[in-house]
């Protein structure tokens, strides 16, 4: 893999992730996801940078899987169940992360590149951009997280709209039911995910991580127990320093420093 299909830069308190394969329309490879996964790996303990920031080109985001090496890595069952593990460690690792994950989409974003924001917890859009999954346009069934992410997220019918029709919608309609939480003007996705990774800064880091491990926990749970499961994580942060002085800074009326402990 060239190292410019995928760009790492820290920009200053966001790690930007960004697509680099234009002529391909920002297609994922397997290498480009092991080499994101290694990467996050190196920053989730890193108290420098506080969030992360998907993106890919203006016109694309990301068209999905590489098509060009998918049907040689998936050649046999044992090969396909390889690569398919590969795109559900890939998505996992973002939800696993410490730190906020924030797609930043402009243009086209679909199936693979569809599912991939999906597994981010954040989802900004520029004005003209497009969401869908067109599996049942070549008679396939999503498998990176597009049945089951999806209809958590827009809800069973919307989800199943989209899935059946296999047509990408407009990014004011995904804002409409809940795909994406911004819509900003054409151009400003990366730029308004920056702003939230800096205004995420001022927050407790651990507030950020133990949050995180409580809403994708407690989802896959039923209601008492995840509220159960909340209860625990609360306990677990009250003894620490960034509790402790964001209690201080409010009653003195102050900014807080935190540290991350």
């Amino acid at each position: 893999m060239s190292l410019e299909h995928v760009i790492f830069e820290q920009i200053d308190a966001a790690l930007v992730i960004s697509f680099n394969r234009p002529n391909q329309r920002n297609a994922i490879s397997a290498a480009m996801m092991k080499s994101i996964m290694e990467k996050l790996t190196e920053i989730d303990t890193n108290p420098s940078i506080r969030g992360v920031i998907i993106t890919g080109g203006y016109d694309y985001f990301s068209a999905g899987a590489d098509l060009r090496e998918a049907p040689g890595l998936m050649s046999s069952p044992g090969t396909a169940v390889e690569y398919m593990t590969l795109w559900r460690r890939f998505h996992r690792s973002l939800e696993e992360l410490s730190k906020p994950v924030i797609a930043a989409v402009e243009g086209f974003c679909l199936t693979g590149g569809f599912e991939l924001t999906l597994a981010c917890d954040i989802r900004i859009a520029g004005e003209g951009s497009s969401f869908g999954i067109t599996s049942s346009k070549i008679g396939t069934v999503p498998g990176s997280g597009g049945t089951q992410r999806l209809p958590r997220i827009v809800g069973q019918s919307n989800a199943l709209d989209m899935l059946f029709s296999g047509d990408p919608i407009d990014a004011n309609h995904a804002h409409r039911i809940g795909l994406i939480n911004r819509l900003v003007p054409k151009g400003s996705a990366l730029s308004s995910a920056k702003q939230m990774v800096a205004h995420y800064a001022t927050r407790a880091p651990l507030s950020h991580k133990l949050m995180k491990r409580a809403v994708y926990g407690g989802v896959q749970m039923d209601q008492q127990s995840a509220i159960e499961y909340e209860s625990f994580i609360v306990t677990s942060i009250y003894q620490t320093e960034d509790r402790l002085e964001g209690i201080n800074a409010f009653l003195e009326k102050r900014s807080a420093k935190f540290k991350g402990k």
